[in-house]
């Protein structure tokens, strides 16, 4: 029997799901966010570790909504948009890593004809947490149940009004979403011309996920010394599309110790993530 939404869910948790990768699998990943040989060989390479890039933690913590689907709570997959996404990185990530994802809703909000759902996990090998993800799901047609309408995030980490201490530019494959597909999200729209168009979309284009970890990447050489072990966080929300073949432009504001305000854009202008706020370890 199906369990309607309510406020009254949060800080429900779903049980412990195993969850394993290896070297293969961060390597892939690696390769789905546009790292190179030439500059990135230490994440790239066996000979190297590998090193493991720290977004990647939103591969086996997206089976914290997996648990979700199976809650017996009343959601339809098809009507739900990724709207946020964040790591916490408790320890770095190691290469080959057996460990256990446990789910957790954070948060739901009534918005009138939608709901939003935090959607946590907290993913721990044997020697405790490794991360700690969470995805902001916007779910069309799931309002009205009553419930609270949340706090407004309006201003949220907005960009000073200077220019950015940093900028990197990444420009994107055209194979870019054919690659990052293989670490695990097969959705066609990102890569079937033909279900793109009836979903009302010009072009397959880049996962929000992929774009994450291009600007992750960024994140990780330009505040953190390309050092893993000094990346803390990093939290975006998803605000426009990347097509194939597009550049990546991020820009970063330091704000206080070890924290900065980040934006990312294409060559066009338009603002691909917003609302985006990394920590590290200066």
């Amino acid at each position: 029997m199906s369990q309607s939404l309510s406020n009254d869910l949060v800080g429900k948790t779903f049980d412990p799901m195993p969850v394993s990768w290896d070297s293969k699998a961060t390597m892939l990943y690696a390769c789905g966010v546009g790292a190179k040989p030439e500059t990135e060989l230490d994440f790239l390479f066996e000979g190297k570790g590998p090193k493991v890039l720290p977004t990647y933690g939103v591969i086996p913590g997206m089976m914290s909504m997996g648990a979700l689907f199976g809650s017996g709570i009343a959601i339809n997959p098809m009507m739900i948009l990724h709207g946020e996404q964040s790591i916490t990185v408790h320890r770095e990530i190691p290469a080959d890593c057996k460990a256990t994802v446990t789910g957790r809703l954070s948060e739901i909000w009534d918005k009138g004809k939608a709901a939003v759902i935090g959607c946590e996990g907290i993913v721990e090998d044997d020697n405790g947490p490794l991360f700690t993800t969470k995805a902001t799901l916007f779910v069309r047609d799931a309002g009205g149940f009553g419930g609270e309408r949340g706090p407004s995030t309006a201003g949220l980490n907005a960009p000073p009004e200077r220019d950015p201490d940093h900028v990197v530019e990444y420009v994107t494959r055209e194979e870019q979403a054919a690659i990052y597909r293989l670490s695990g999200d097969s959705n066609p729209l990102h890569i079937d011309p033909s279900f793109a168009k009836m979903a009302g979309y010009e072009a397959p284009f880049i996962h929000g996920l992929c774009t994450y970890g291009f600007v992750g990447r960024a994140i990780l050489h330009t505040l953190c010394g390309s050092d893993p072990a000094k990346f803390g966080s990093f939290a975006a929300r998803f605000a426009d599309q990347v097509y194939p073949g597009d550049s990546i432009i991020t820009k970063m504001w330091i704000v206080g110790d070890g924290e900065a305000i980040v934006s990312a854009e294409t060559q066009k202008g338009n603002v691909v993530l917003s609302q985006a706020k990394a920590t590290f370890k200066s």
